[in-house]
């Protein structure tokens, strides 16, 4: 029986792919590559009826590799920070490692031709396949019939009559697709990489022009709240709701300066740097109550603790037009 790896991301042209090639007789085992900017998925993929509730997958952390990539792709970047091909490349030859220690035969990916404008060109993906050193070793099983045979399709591992043909943005061939399999429940598309997106390609650019090498942790925070830098370049997130004063909360180290509102009204938990100039404290604390429900009081109390010390402190709340010239944009 042929053996595979599959590139998984949680989403639905993944798991077609691996259903697919599972009911075609191939052993596949579905890797995640974490990066910490994809999506965040469980164990376990749900909506699968038959023959298991669901079917398991790995996750691998690449997040360290990925970073260096990201600050100087080969092959360039998207509109944002997103260094598309550099990240095939990289999760390919992780992927035919994997394959080589685990003696399968070749690897699967839930690619689309022409879904995506610049990975999943007809011109792209056999240049990405090169790259990373899997020429003819990758099934593409939604779009095979439009593309070159593989290895696979050759040496009778796989029927190419019984993979697929879909091209373009549509989803209808594959909700098709999922309803003959039985695939009942499946995320909506939406755009997966967080490098896709303008406001967080922001933050991380101004991130890695201070930090060069930042831990897991910084790019968490990137996902959270509201981000401004002091006139002195010191760094505040605002929470923008209860799960993110929770994110903000699990993150935040002892060092750092954590701000609330004192007393009865609600509001955001606020993250300062640890050492951070008395200036941005204040600044820290008036963004902590212009955004907190006593923005209309003329003085807020807000409760500064770090370090397991806390003390108050009286602000006027931050006027907009203020907040707007701390809030961290395009550099």
């Amino acid at each position: 029986m042929p053996k595979a790896i599959a590139l998984y991301s949680g989403g639905l042209d993944s798991t077609l792919a691996v259903l697919v090639m599972e009911r075609l007789g191939v052993t596949v085992s579905a890797v995640l590559f974490d990066t910490d900017f994809g999506c965040s998925v469980s164990r376990r993929s749900g909506g699968r009826n038959s023959p298991a509730p669901g079917f398991e997958f790995e996750k691998i952390y690449i997040g360290e590799k990925f970073i260096e990539l990201v600050k100087d792709p080969k092959f360039g970047r998207g509109k944002n920070m997103n260094p598309c091909i550099d990240c095939k490349v990289l999760m390919l030859k992780e992927a035919k490692r994997l394959m080589e220690e685990r003696g399968a035969d070749f690897l699967v990916t839930g690619e689309v031709l022409w879904q995506r404008p610049m990975s999943q060109r007809r011109d792209t993906l056999p240049r990405i396949d090169r790259a990373a050193g899997v020429e003819g070793l990758v099934v593409r099983p939604l779009s095979a019939k439009l593309l070159n045979p593989t290895v696979p399709e050759e040496r009778g591992l796989i029927e190419r009559d019984s993979l697929y043909g879909m091209s373009g943005r549509s989803r209808k061939p594959q909700m098709a697709l999922a309803k003959e399999l039985g695939l009942t429940a499946y995320p909506q598309p939406a755009g997966g990489c967080l490098l896709t997106d303008p406001t967080f390609s922001r933050r991380l650019r101004d991130l890695l022009s201070r930090v060069p090498d930042p831990p897991a942790r910084e790019i968490q925070l990137l996902r959270v709240g509201r981000h401004f830098r002091t006139a002195d370049g010191f760094r505040i997130i605002v929470g923008r709701d209860e799960q993110d004063n929770e994110k903000i909360w699990n993150l935040a180290g002892p060092e750092d300066n954590l701000l609330q509102v004192a007393g009865d009204y609600g509001g955001p938990l606020l993250l300062a740097d640890p050492v951070i100039s008395e200036e941005g404290l204040n600044l820290a604390a008036a963004i902590c109550a212009r955004y907190s429900a006593a923005r209309k009081l003329p003085l807020v109390t807000v409760q500064i603790s770090q370090n397991k010390e806390a003390y108050s402190v009286d602000v006027k709340p931050a006027q907009d037009e203020e907040i707007e010239r701390y809030r961290i944009q395009s550099p």
